[in-house]
């Protein structure tokens, strides 16, 4: 099954929930040198506007920098006066993603049926996230795939480890984001660089 193009040169999302600002320039640095050009801080972080903000002025040429859980309007609002270049939701919410992409923002819209991803679609959301995706497993997706348009990008985000990874892609995903398995509050940069480092080579494995 062909996935869907990414507007992300390596389609792996880094999710860097519970980052808090005075450690996130090291771990952004080493997920830009492994290849990394879509990073997410979840706005349950710790002071996750600061860490945002300042991820765009240094690297918002060269990488997408997104917020994560995203769940209100006004959140919205900061993201887009931040800077930020798309959001995440957990969920969908037709009103808050009309919200964002009229602001410009590009929307990774949660979902788990295929009633909500026609929503969020409908709306205006730009790529889809299955979320939680490890509660569902590949097959899931892969009935969802064949009645989803085929351009629409599609991740899988939740549970997602290095060895499974390829079932997913194979299943028709595009891509993923990547959380607990690449980064937990309080690891040491050299740690998010070897985890990112599996989860782009089993990606790289797979698209061989």
């Amino acid at each position: 099954m062909t996935p869907a193009p990414s507007p992300f040169r390596l389609p792996l999302v880094a999710i860097l929930r519970g980052l808090p600002p005075g450690q996130a320039p090291a771990h952004f640095a080493a997920l830009l040198e492994e290849g990394y050009d879509a990073i997410e801080v979840p706005l349950n972080s710790p002071d996750w506007a600061t860490s945002i903000g300042e991820a765009v002025r240094a690297h918002g040429k060269r990488a997408w920098i997104g917020g994560g859980t995203v769940l209100r309007r006004q959140e919205v609002d900061i993201l887009h006066g931040l800077g930020a270049r798309f959001i995440v939701t957990p969920n969908t919410n037709p009103d808050l993603i009309r919200h964002a992409a009229a602001g410009g923002l590009q929307v990774l819209a949660g979902f788990a049926t295929a009633s909500e991803a026609f929503a969020a679609l409908e709306a205006g959301a730009s790529m889809l996230k299955l979320f939680p995706a490890a509660t569902y497993g590949p097959g899931h997706l892969r009935a969802l795939r064949a009645v989803l348009p085929a351009g629409v990008p599609l991740f899988a985000v939740g549970g997602i480890t290095p060895d499974s990874l390829p079932a997913w892609l194979a299943a028709g995903c595009t891509g993923a984001g990547i959380g607990g398995e690449l980064y937990r509050p309080g690891q040491a940069p050299e740690t998010t660089r070897r985890n990112a480092r599996a989860f782009r080579q089993a990606y790289m494995d797979h698209a061989a």
